[in-house]
């Protein structure tokens, strides 16, 4: 009988994921390792040669890993579900104008609950990921994350949508430890290889980062119907024809094609009319956000307006104090000082100090 119960680890056959495994087989758990594999090239329209998470060479290094440390490993095929529900929505929010945010949903939606779904079927009391973020529980009863050590790599950002039925049963062994410490270990594992793996920023279903091209496969005759749209200015002025409004995102400075003497910006996205509007770099510039479909974790709800809040509205951006106020199932937000490119779509997610309030998508 293990020390600590039964724990299912989710294994991506990257470092991050593999040390926690690691770490939680030698605190006592009984671990079993879990790779998901949730896409693959071949319906993504990209090249033969898988990379990252869901690729061969990954699960077969997770599956490796458990074996030479005696604990189970399983893989769970749910390409159906990711490719309904995130696939889907990222293409369905492109073409309403907005920059999706894939991440959240995935984490939100489909692993976890297909985690927990597995780990009920095995007995396993508790799930496990490498996310850098911390975990704890309140004498309220609500369970909180926080930041994790490594300021560079927490993520915390995309885990504001986790339930707080998810987050009871949830595990963050790397969220005290620094990047370089997991690399670390992997080498004390004797794991060289593993400790040399580099990362991938990209979503992992869109092949080479390119989202235009992604889009285009998933959506018939998409360019020949969005094409010939008109780039405007804030007054109505017609400045130039763009490749189609699906194929731009707010802040977006390069690849316009069409030259002004001086730096414009994508200010809006108007797909009704297939619009793209333009303006300098203080017309990027706002006080006020909205954000819907709010999920609040530190608190139940926030009944009046709470200040010295700082707010994320972009995975690595740093964050700006601000004001939220909550309005039912909506979040105002009034930044201390103006913040530029507030994208529809992308998550604003809200901290009291290092701990995560909550967080939605901007309207």
């Amino acid at each position: 009988m293990s020390k600590h119960g039964r724990i299912l680890v989710a294994m991506s056959g990257g470092v991050d994921s593999s040390v926690a495994a690691v770490m939680l087989h030698e605190q006592g758990y009984e671990v079993i390792g879990l790779t998901m594999k949730t896409w693959d090239y071949a319906t993504s329209g990209g090249s033969s040669k898988e990379t990252g998470c869901c690729s061969l060479d990954s699960i077969n290094d997770a599956r490796t890993l458990a074996v030479n440390y005696g604990f189970p490993h399983y893989i769970l095929d749910i390409r159906d579900e990711f490719g309904d529900y995130v696939i889907d929505n990222f293409v369905d929010e492109y073409l309403a104008g907005r920059t999706p945010n894939p991440c959240v949903l995935c984490n939100t939606h489909i692993k976890w609950e297909a985690l927990l779904k597995r780990a009920n079927k095995l007995d396993c009391e508790f799930i496990a990921t490498g996310h850098y973020a911390n975990i704890r529980q309140q004498d309220s009863g609500r369970y909180v994350i926080s930041k994790g050590k490594d300021e560079n790599k927490d993520q915390s950002y995309v885990l504001w949508g986790v339930s707080q039925e998810n987050l009871s049963r949830t595990k963050f062994p790397l969220g005290s430890f620094a990047k370089s410490e997991i690399r670390q270990m992997a080498l004390d594992m004797g794991q060289e290889e593993l400790a040399k793996k580099s990362e991938s920023y990209e979503i992992c279903f869109v092949p080479d980062n390119d989202y235009r091209a992604f889009l285009k496969h998933k959506v018939e005759d998409l360019e020949d119907r969005v094409a010939g749209g008109n780039f405007i200015l804030s007054n109505g002025m017609i400045v130039g024809q763009h490749k189609g409004y699906p194929f731009y995102t707010i802040g977006q400075r390069k690849g316009l094609g069409i030259a002004f003497g001086e730096p414009m910006f994508v200010t809006q996205i108007l797909p009704e009319s297939n619009t793209v509007v333009l303006g300098k770099a203080d017309e990027l510039e706002r006080r006020e956000a909205m954000v819907r479909n709010i999920n609040l974790v530190k608190y139940s709800s926030i009944e009046e307006p709470m200040n010295d809040v700082i707010t994320k509205i972009r995975y690595k951006d740093a964050g700006m104090l601000s004001t939220i106020v909550q309005e039912k199932d909506r979040m105002r937000v009034v930044f201390d000082h103006s913040v530029s490119a507030i994208a529809p779509g992308q998550s604003a997610v809200f901290y009291e100090g290092n701990d995560l309030l909550g967080g939605g998508f901007l309207v």
